[in-house]
């Protein structure tokens, strides 16, 4: 393809080097108009007016803008709705072709095929490309040519396939970017939101903020990661979550490095990111339905007062309750902890995991509907791979063997900092001398217990037991 001028669409894909539409366009236009639009249909939906997450884009849009601009171009900033905005700036900057990375979202399809209908009333080519991915589609399949569901074969297949070519960068370097347009980039209160905590958490967004992330990993945790990923207290993780959700930082850099590394544990949760996405490209329908159709037919506990405590962080149970405090707090909650703040809404509470897939779905900074959908639905045992129904996760168990110093509750829950630790992750269990001791009074300065796990587990085992008929 020659053409004279391109239009490259960046979504989540914040960086001006390893991206695969920006490479291809530089290859394959005299001049190439770059722009990333603030969608009113994504940014109406959203409550909270201080959103993390629009923070942290409008910062790391700062820094593209200014990367391009350093290569004579810049960065078109557009604010409304993507049927209408793209094809109107395709035409009035008479490019032949947008070209964009593909989003395996449902709603992200639904808008790109409007895009490319209005487009192409137009005479104008919508080419979308691999970018999130280092496997997507249908690119992996089974012998009997259908979409893997359980993860061990499909990482098999995923390493079996894998060669150089799938993690080498993209080049971007060449080429000649448009400048006439840019404008700057428009301020939070000019979106119509305001400024969040994430500078004061330490979070630095674009492209800089995902290098200096990076090297802090693999220069202190990456080697150790298999033995420290569990325990929240220690920085044992990437903190590379948003980074990757909003692609200031390429898939293909952190495969390449984690084969160096021969970080086999850390490249595993790289391979299942590919999974979820595949999962969610494929089989759509898990967006508000199990998996597994049959766990729909589960009657959930409806008691918006005994969710607003698991949201609040107020369930009585220390570790559940640093978890959810801390997701309050930062909008990032460690994977371990993800799992069982989940279980236990799921399978203690009896509540629907689609409740809580929506809570994390507001609150979280590194929000992905794949990776959130595939994590709670394993968490309810409904997704494809998940942990078996009768897996129940002991709150107390889970606090004592991945908080065992108690250096996370303490964090996250201040009132327990004088409980001793043999109590500290069971403090109703102290006499009401000791509570005093401490000054932790139960159900005063910290709540009782809301349910009773051994209970509780008797009852989801009888509320599964209608999955176990059908299957």
């Amino acid at each position: 393809m020659n053409l004279e001028k391109a239009l490259v669409w960046f979504r989540r894909d914040l960086r001006d080097h390893d991206h695969a539409a920006l490479s291809a366009a530089l290859t394959q236009a005299k001049t190439v108009h770059c722009l990333f639009l603030f969608d009113t249909e994504i940014l109406d939906a959203l409550s909270e007016r201080s959103d993390r997450r629009i923070h942290f884009i409008r910062e790391s849009l700062v820094e593209l803008d200014a990367a391009l601009r350093a290569r004579g171009g810049g960065l078109i900033v557009r604010h409304g709705k993507a049927t209408e905005e793209i094809p109107q700036l395709a035409l009035s900057l008479g490019v032949q072709a947008v070209f964009a990375n593909r989003d395996y979202e449902p709603a992200a399809k639904t808008r790109d095929a409007g895009v490319a209908t209005q487009l192409g009333a137009r005479g104008i080519d919508f080419l979308q490309f691999k970018d999130q991915a280092v496997f997507e589609g249908r690119e992996l399949l089974t012998q009997t040519g259908k979409p893997y569901t359980v993860f061990t074969p499909y990482k098999n297949a995923w390493l079996k396939r894998l060669s150089t070519l799938d993690y080498s960068a993209y080049p971007c370097a060449a080429g000649q970017l448009a400048a006439d347009f840019a404008k700057g980039i428009p301020s939070l209160e000019d979106l119509g939101f305001a400024p969040s905590n994430i500078g004061e958490l330490g979070i630095l967004p674009g492209m800089s903020g995902a290098r200096a992330r990076w090297q802090a990993f693999a220069a202190h945790s990456l080697e150790r990661y298999a033995s420290l990923r569990d325990y929240p207290a220690i920085r044992g993780v990437s903190y590379l979550s948003v980074h990757l959700r909003f692609g200031t930082l390429s898939i293909r850099e952190l495969v390449s490095n984690a084969l160096a590394a021969k970080a086999d544990a850390w490249l595993n949760e790289l391979i299942w990111r590919d999974f979820y996405f595949m999962i969610l490209d494929q089989f759509p329908q898990v967006v508000g339905h199990a998996f597994k159709t049959e766990y729909d037919q589960i009657h959930w506990v409806q008691d918006g007062d005994v969710f607003a405590a698991w949201c609040k962080g107020q369930t009585g149970y220390p570790l559940v309750d640093a978890a959810m405090r801390q997701l309050n707090f930062s909008g990032w909650m460690h994977n371990r902890l993800r799992m069982i703040a989940a279980s236990f809404l799921c399978k203690d509470l009896g509540i629907d995991w689609r409740q809580g897939e929506a809570y994390f779905a507001k609150q979280l900074i590194d929000f992905d509907l794949s990776a959130n959908n595939g994590g709670w639905q394993w968490s309810a045992s409904s997704g494809c791979d998940a942990q078996p129904y009768f897996r129940i996760f002991n709150p107390v168990a889970q606090s004592e063997k991945f908080d065992p110093e108690g250096r996370f509750i303490r964090r996250y829950v201040p009132e327990l900092a004088g409980v001793p630790d043999k109590f500290l992750h069971a403090p109703w269990e102290m006499s009401r001398q000791e509570q005093e001791t401490c000054g932790v009074i139960i159900g005063r300065n910290y709540p009782a217990p809301i349910i009773d796990h051994r209970q509780a587990r008797a009852e989801t085992l009888a509320r599964y037991a209608v999955v176990k008929k059908t299957a």
